[in-house]
């Protein structure tokens, strides 16, 4: 059996992602490493620290210690920081929503981008621009930031998050091609928006995909 290690930098993440790996990889075994610190602080110093980003480091390491043959960053938030991760470690980085960042730049060339926190909108964007620039593509990006949602959350108002995520997500339809959702933990929501003019694409499923797509190619 296969282990895979996912570092989560809060709650939120836990349980879309581990529904998609017993969907999609019921025989792997799954290892949460989850420190909800790191978003917070990330949050309060507004960008992404480098003791966020060591600490990052650290838990992707001790996975590898503990038997996984490859991790899963969680958090569109550090993504930068499990890329730098890469060089220090002898397993494999996924990052949760570099799939559907690709995917986004192939449906475009108009890219909504709705988030909760600007701390996620930001890295998810300049991600976008670096698979559009790997392909040569010309795009245009749309920002959706759902104010007050992530404090709604936070407080466990989890309609109040839905819909002021839902509201901004509509605000975008009419401008864009694609609508990308920046948080793991805003996948839900794809099933109660009905049938729009546009595709929008979530990460636990697309990271997961991913994941499965690596472990079929180590022996």
């Amino acid at each position: 059996m296969k282990t895979v290690a996912v570092v989560h930098t809060g709650p939120a993440t836990v349980q879309p992602i581990k529904q998609q790996f017993q969907e999609l990889l019921p025989d792997v075994r799954v290892i949460n490493i989850v420190d909800d610190s790191l978003l917070n602080d990330v949050i309060a110093a507004g960008h992404l620290t480098e003791a966020v980003a060591g600490r990052i480091l650290t838990y992707m390491q001790e996975g590898q210690k503990m038997g996984a043959v490859a991790i899963l960053n969680a958090c569109s938030s550090v993504g930068e920081a499990a890329t730098a991760a890469r060089a220090g470690l002898s397993i494999p980085v996924v990052k949760i929503d570099e799939r559907m960042a690709e995917r986004a730049v192939a449906l475009g060339p108009r890219i909504g981008v709705v988030a909760t926190v600007r701390t996620t909108l930001e890295p998810t964007i300049r991600l976008i621009r670096v698979k559009a620039e790997e392909t040569g593509q010309q795009i245009e990006i749309s920002e959706g930031l759902a104010e007050g949602a992530f404090q709604a959350l936070l407080e466990g108002k989890t309609e109040a998050h839905d819909e002021v995520v839902r509201r901004t997500i509509l605000s975008l339809v009419d401008k864009v091609d694609v609508i990308v959702l920046a948080q793991a933990s805003m996948a839900r929501l794809t099933s109660s928006l009905g049938d729009l003019k546009v595709p929008v694409l979530s990460s636990p499923r697309s990271g997961v995909e991913a994941v499965r797509a690596l472990l079929e190619t180590l022996v």
